[in-house]
């Protein structure tokens, strides 16, 4: 334990007025209770005025400790003051003060002493207590603390005693547009720099699953500050009020001690909800890129249209395998009653991805008006209705397919944007009819419009790119599942893998379902590789990589490509390489062999519904050994520190 885990940013004040002792105290109080850890400010007040009446705590050289120990304090911590004038802190001192450090202890044992043991030997050093003169800002005078206990005492604690805990001193929300990987690695990254800090921290995850370890508003009142790493919308207006760092879900994952320090040191600005209206923030805040924003958007469409395509998909798929072709070949998939039911079931399913999609686009342009304008223009886009079909009393065309389910989701939801400000200033009074009126009337009526007239052009590019999808053979097929597949690797779930992944769900939309299993399988590759060469090639690894590399078998035949992250964030050079090379093999050998995937998900588990089944399994097995292979060679032995 370290003096600087006792402060924080919110227990310093830097150049307050202040006239005497009581006014002086009343401050130090005041910083104090911002650690959540008083119970009562009145008795700890009095408990401080108990000890001035014993002696003064006047040290020297402008520098004033006062300390108590008592039942109120739940656990230890420190407070710093800096007056702007200096001023005759007890009448019997023999200087003015103008730098106080108040110390507040729990009654059982003698903590108080041993804090206090450390303050007055780093406060002997000249130097450093003219730097805590000098500092402009909170976070400067921490730093300067923090540097001097490092120089004078390493990483020694300041005491042999055990110190309570009074729950958490930092908070974090996590998502990742999937709800898979990204969210739990990242959590795990804050919990453990958490613990190695001395920074107590809580993480709620917003999964695939729903959100698990979620905050409680007391834990949110006694914070120091919440963290959301999230690509997706979370909920924020709990926060109000409270220091809110927003960031991306990866530098939860690789800057966890960045994100905590920052909190910690009071460098987050306090986060005001809007009133009554938003309560999810898009992460990343208004310093997200417009890149980033587009891009979160439109994953969070992806994330939520998944559930539907893989188990419609897979229901289509069954019924294609529980059928009999030869009773009516045109009619494949309906032709028994079992077959009939599982095709029905999962087109009703799979029907709708395209609506989902930019519905969920929508809201989260919008959040949750934008949710019926979305889905009212997927299924516009989705039917491919235009003026000229309405004119002669048709309402489908040609469809736009997924990308205009795309133009249509993000239509929409900034059309429901520019209703909301342009309807900002209406009376007060209106403002109930806004979200239960116009915007989904106004909405729907301009997204109609829209789509109506730019779905011819979308369903020419759509068919223009299924054609050019069902026309590819040889090289060309196997070229592009070589690409798309190593796509899976660059990044390990960032754009690269995404932009990959996307296009493979847009060509299963438009019925070409071989570029999805050439995506699935560059995506198996990478863990699958990694775990190999831990196992046959243990010297070339840390023991801490061989045993995380059994948990890569399983993350690699699930499809989750993210288990490889740590490795290529400790290696790139090497395994990034070995991964990319293996996974486009995999993809050019699903390609050759004509492996299909009706799902964009599942690893294993919907291997039984890939059309080539067994030859897809080669696929997956010739690009992890030779992926393995790379990098076992690429690898030096390790060697330890």
């Amino acid at each position: 334990m370290r003096i600087t885990e006792l402060f924080t940013a919110q227990s310093i004040a830097l150049d307050v007025a202040a006239s005497d002792q009581a006014a002086i105290l009343d401050k130090l109080v005041d910083l104090q209770a911002t650690h959540g850890n008083i119970t009562d400010k009145g008795a700890y007040k009095k408990a401080l005025y108990a000890r001035e009446a014993e002696a003064s705590t006047y040290v020297d050289n402008g520098i004033t400790v006062p300390h108590a120990r008592t039942a109120c304090v739940t656990r230890p911590s420190l407070a710093a003051l800096r007056l702007s004038t200096p001023v005759q802190y007890n009448a019997d001192d023999d200087g003015k003060t103008d730098l106080l450090f108040a110390i507040a202890a729990p009654e059982n044992g003698s903590l108080h002493i041993d804090m206090l043991a450390r303050m007055m030997q780093m406060l002997m050093n000249d130097d450093f207590v003219e730097k805590l003169r000098a500092a402009k800002t909170p976070a400067e005078f921490l730093d300067a603390i923090d540097a001097q206990e490092d120089a004078q005492f390493g990483e020694e604690s300041f005491t042999q005693q055990e110190i309570p805990r009074n729950g958490y001193r930092v908070l974090a929300v996590t998502a990742c547009p999937n709800g898979i990987a990204h969210t739990y690695m990242a959590a795990e990254a804050l919990t453990k720099m958490g613990d190695k800090l001395g920074l107590p921290t809580k993480v709620e995850t917003n999964g695939s699953d729903g959100a698990k370890n979620v905050l409680t508003p007391e834990e949110i009142a006694a914070c120091d500050g919440i963290i959301i790493a999230a690509d997706k919308n979370v909920e924020t207006a709990r926060f109000d009020g409270k220091p809110v760092l927003f960031a991306r879900v990866d530098d939860g994952i690789h800057k966890p001690e960045e994100l905590i320090k920052k909190i910690a040191h009071g460098e987050t600005p306090i986060y005001h909800a809007e009133a009554g209206a938003k309560t999810r923030q898009a992460a990343g805040g208004a310093n997200d890129s417009f890149g980033h924003s587009l891009y979160k958007h439109l994953m969070n469409g992806v994330s939520h249209m998944l559930p539907f395509v893989v188990g419609g998909g897979i229901m289509i798929a069954l019924a294609f395998l529980l059928d009999d072709y030869t009773i009516d070949p045109s009619n494949f998939g309906m032709n028994t009653p079992v077959a009939a039911f599982f095709k029905t079931v999962g087109s009703a399913a799979f029907g709708y991805m395209l609506p989902i999609l930019a519905g969920f686009i929508a809201m989260s342009i919008a959040d949750r008006p934008g949710l019926a304008v979305g889905f009212a223009g997927g299924v516009l886009a989705m039917n491919g209705t235009n003026f000229a079909a309405l004119a002669h009393g048709e309402t489908t065309g040609i469809s736009g397919g997924f990308l205009a389910a795309l133009l249509a989701g993000f239509a929409a939801g900034y059309i429901v944007q520019f209703l909301k400000k342009i309807t900002e200033k209406l009376p007060a009074s209106l403002n109930g009819i806004r979200p239960m009126l116009i915007y989904p009337l106004g909405g729907i009526l301009i997204i109609g419009a829209v789509m109506c007239g730019i779905n011819p052009v979308m369903g020419i590019i759509n068919t223009a790119m299924t054609d050019w999808l069902n026309a590819m053979g040889g090289t060309s097929k196997i070229l592009l599942g070589a690409i798309v597949a190593g796509m899976m690797s660059i990044d390990m779930g960032g754009p690269f893998n995404k932009a990959a992944y996307v296009f493979g769900t847009a060509a299963l939309a438009s019925g070409n379902y071989g570029v999805m299993a050439a995506v699935m399988v560059g995506g198996m590759v990478p863990p699958i590789a990694i775990a190999l060469s831990t196992t046959f090639c243990p010297k070339k690894w840390s023991p801490d990589e061989r045993r995380n590399g059994i948990v890569n078998y399983v993350m690699g035949l699930c499809f989750v490509t993210e288990g490889a992250i740590p490795y290529a964030a400790a290696d790139p050079l090497r395994v990034l390489p070995s991964c990319i090379i293996g996974s486009a093999l995999a993809g050019s050998l699903s390609m050759v062999f004509g492996c299909a995937l009706r799902a964009p998900h599942g690893g294993i588990f919907v291997f039984p519904v890939v059309d080539h089944a067994l030859l897809y399994v080669v696929a997956l097995i010739v690009g992890s050994v030779v992926g393995a292979v790379i990098l076992s060679l690429l690898k030096k032995e390790y060697v330890e520190e």
